[in-house]
């Protein structure tokens, strides 16, 4: 058994030494868009989107309030059993050429929400209606049949 301690600044030496890249960076890094002045902790926020999901007899409802969103820039997707809501909202401050905000609680920003739906749909089907600040998604529920006939080959 070895007792030969290795001093701390020989271990960093050799795990630095194997992740040195020919160019002599240690680490890759990819060039950013964010402007020199961005604080970087807030400049990429996306918000996620509260939802209500409830359904009828026939259809899922989604409910979603999101004041000051643009229609033309709401995102609207189903795929199989998901459904995915992307938008965006403006705040009114940035036209008005406000500084700092003395208080803060509204959410302004790119905002998301993807949600399993609970039964199979027919996206191709749901409609979508935006009115006082409220988004009714409506989307019709797939039929399933409850007997499925199973044909017998005989060989």
């Amino acid at each position: 058994m070895d007792t030969n301690n290795t001093a701390p600044d020989d271990v960093f030496s050799l795990i630095l030494a194997n992740l040195e890249r020919p160019d002599g960076a240690v680490v890759g890094a990819k060039r950013g868009s964010l402007p020199a002045d961005a604080d970087w902790q807030t400049e990429r926020q996306e918000g996620q989107l509260a939802v209500d999901v409830a359904e009828t007899a026939v259809e899922i409802l989604v409910i979603s309030t999101m004041a000051g969103a643009l229609t033309e820039k709401l995102e609207i997707y189903i795929h199989n059993d998901l459904l995915t809501i992307r938008g965006g909202r403006t705040s009114p401050f940035q036209s008005l050429g406000v500084e700092r905000y003395a208080h803060r609680e509204c959410f302004w920003g790119a905002f998301s929400r993807t949600i399993v739906l609970p039964v199979d749909v027919q996206g191709d089907l749901a409609r979508a209606e935006y009115r006082n600040g409220v988004l009714t998604i409506r989307i019709p529920k797939r039929e399933i049949t409850a007997h499925v006939p199973i044909v017998v080959v005989d060989e």
